[in-house]
């Protein structure tokens, strides 16, 4: 039980590291737009960028798919750029004009992109053979799952907050939150290893 509680809480701080805010500014991008009404939604996205990280790891781990880290760091800021860019410019329309598909598959891909990130650091992490290595990352993955509910709620309750007792509109929230994540993920792309 303690080799669970081992994995499952590295899920839970590779997410919550504050040295590592990447993987919040991409929920944060992700879930702006959406209230609680719309948990169900939200709960589909957080689970497929679960299972595209998760998946991502197992072929890292496995050595079925190996890509360069700097392209892979490089990429990850780009995936936050797009979300927050989308929302950015869909603000205030319904999201019932939205296709679920498109949102769905590009989370999927990008939670891909993330979990080749973590990937050359979860290898080094994880002892013995090939056939050891599926618990502890199915473990890793509850921990992230746990911990991206965790972001996406305070995410939730700060639009609820904002919205409520501050009477900012849906619409002016998600401007506001998405330009802030823009401004903040630009420099993580003009500093990247990649221009170098």
């Amino acid at each position: 039980m303690s080799e669970f509680w081992l994995y499952f809480n590295l899920g839970l701080k590779h997410v919550l590291d504050i040295n590592g805010y990447d993987h919040v500014l991409f929920l944060m991008a992700l879930s702006v737009p959406y209230a609680f009404k719309d948990w169900k939604r939200v709960l589909l996205l957080v689970s497929l960028f679960t299972l595209g990280h998760t998946l991502a790891l197992i072929l890292a781990v496995y050595e079925v798919l190996i890509i360069k880290a700097s392209l892979v760091e490089f990429l990850i800021p780009i995936t936050i750029l797009i979300t927050a860019l989308f929302h950015l410019f869909t603000a205030g329309k319904s999201a019932k004009k939205e296709s679920i598909t498109f949102v769905a598959f590009v989370t999927l891909f990008f939670g891909i992109i993330h979990g080749l990130g973590f990937s050359n650091y979860f290898k080094v992490i994880l002892p013995g053979d090939n056939s050891d290595k599926l618990l502890p990352l199915l473990e890793f993955a509850l921990g992230i799952e746990a911990a991206q509910i965790i972001v996406v709620l305070g995410v939730l309750i700060l639009s609820y907050i904002v919205q409520t007792f501050f009477r900012f509109s849906k619409r002016d929230w998600t401007l506001v939150m998405s330009s802030f994540i823009v401004g903040v993920v630009l420099p993580m792309i003009v500093e990247s290893d990649i221009w170098k």
